[in-house]
């Protein structure tokens, strides 16, 4: 059967809002590792990991055993956010193996289970323990599309879909959005101290550490210090937004820990459960965790099945550097591998950036290069996304265990996409 004939029922009875089945129309079956297979049995090299979902790949046997058994025995899938010993077992080995190690003192609020729901929740309780209703957010953010985390995004094709006016965020730009050597923070700065700059003090500066869907743009260490050092000073609440760039994604468990800073709450979700069930947390200091109880919940607060893998993915990658050592050296080879790709296309002004197993090969003055190389690369077996405001950057997202072979595959494969594109 033809790939349009298998996905009728899905062009019938799906709403048209369906995005990522236009970029890769087939329908998969099974999945293991880096490898996606589909139903007429043709695999797929997965250089998108489920947009950051699957750092440990999929189907992770160990994750898939340990459900298993949870299953079997008939452990709590759904408690709201009752005691289970589930529950009990992540916090106690996410305190010993994240927490702890890094110095950190945050409690765990868990939220809906998507993304958005923790931006949404962090947003909230920011709010309310500082009595004030402005955040600042940054140009090419992505913080979600729920109504919140949709007013914080910058991305026009997203916030044209709200229907309603998205209020109450103040837009500065990014590191590096006004070009090398302009420190986009001096207008921040000058914005608070200048009463008659219209910013109202904010609530909290919501902030990734490098912006996924923005483009793979990555502040740097002395950006997101100062800006810790600013927020700090006045009494802002810092939000870090770890939910693409985190648990591992840039060679260390967070983002935000390459420029040693602590922020006042962080998000999480996406790759946190391990094997890919939904699971989202904020991480607040003890002083900012104002909330009442109930104050604010959700049917699906708290997903023991991802709690059981969660613990699990800790225990198993994170109670030594080896993990993280094996991503670092996969860096430098993918980092070398974009370099030289774009060393070779020189007329291209490809553009290398990125972190850990998080780049962006990025093509401005030729934005829709990088969306016919994904296509040219999804019929030569390679599922891989593009990101940024004009869908210019090709995005690399494999899965953290990826072997070096199949990494080293991918790019040839990309390689001859662009050269295919270019004839």
């Amino acid at each position: 059967m033809s790939d349009a004939a298998n996905l009728d029922t899905f062009d019938r009875r799906e709403s048209e809002v369906r995005g990522y089945i236009r970029s890769f129309p087939v329908v998969f079956d099974s999945a293991r590792g880096s490898t996606l297979i589909a139903a007429d049995g043709r695999e797929f090299l997965d250089f998108f990991a489920g947009a950051g979902v699957l750092n440990y790949g999929h189907n992770n046997p160990l994750f898939t055993r340990a459900l298993i058994e949870y299953l079997e025995r008939d452990g709590i899938i759904h408690g709201l956010d009752m005691a289970t010993s589930a529950k009990k077992a992540f916090i106690e080995t996410f305190e010993r193996l994240v927490l702890a190690p890094r110095g950190l003192d945050h409690k765990l609020q868990f939220t809906g289970p998507t993304g958005a729901n923790a931006v949404e929740a962090a947003l909230k309780v920011a709010r309310l323990a500082t009595g004030r209703s402005n955040v600042v957010a940054f140009t090419n953010a992505f913080h979600g599309l729920s109504l919140g985390g949709l007013a914080a995004t910058g991305n026009s094709h997203y916030r044209e879909a709200a229907g309603i006016s998205l209020d109450n965020v103040t837009r500065l730009p990014y590191d590096g959005y006004l070009g090398e050597g302009i420190d986009t923070l001096d207008l921040f700065r000058r914005m608070l101290d200048d009463s008659g700059s219209g910013l109202d003090l904010p609530a909290a500066v919501i902030v990734e550490a490098v912006q996924g869907e923005g483009g793979i743009n990555v502040a740097s260490v002395e950006w997101l210090q100062r800006l810790r050092e600013i927020t700090e000073a006045r009494g802002i609440l810092l939000i870090l937004d770890e939910i693409q760039s985190g648990i591992g994604r840039t060679g260390k468990f967070f983002a935000f820990e390459h420029a040693g800073i602590v922020p006042d709450l962080i998000t999480v979700s996406k790759s946190i459960s391990g094997s890919g069930l939904p699971m989202s947390l904020v991480l607040l200091r003890p002083e900012v965790d104002v909330w009442k109880p109930g104050a604010h919940t959700g049917t699906f607060r708290g997903n023991n099945l991802a709690f059981v893998s969660a613990r699990v993915a800790l225990e198993e990658y994170w109670a030594d550097s080896a993990f993280t050592d094996a991503v670092n050296a996969k860096s430098e080879l993918l980092r070398t591998e974009l370099q030289a790709i774009a060393d070779a296309n020189p007329e291209r002004g490809f553009v290398v950036r990125g972190r850990g197993l998080m780049y962006g090969l990025a093509c401005d003055a030729d934005p829709t290069l990088a969306g016919r190389v994904s296509a040219e690369a999804f019929r030569r077996g390679l599922v891989i996304e593009t990101s940024g405001a004009f869908d210019q950057v090709l995005k690399f997202l494999p899965a953290l265990t990826i072997s070096e072979e199949a990494l080293t595959r991918g790019l040839q494969i990309v390689r001859e996409s662009l050269a295919a594109v270019a004839a």
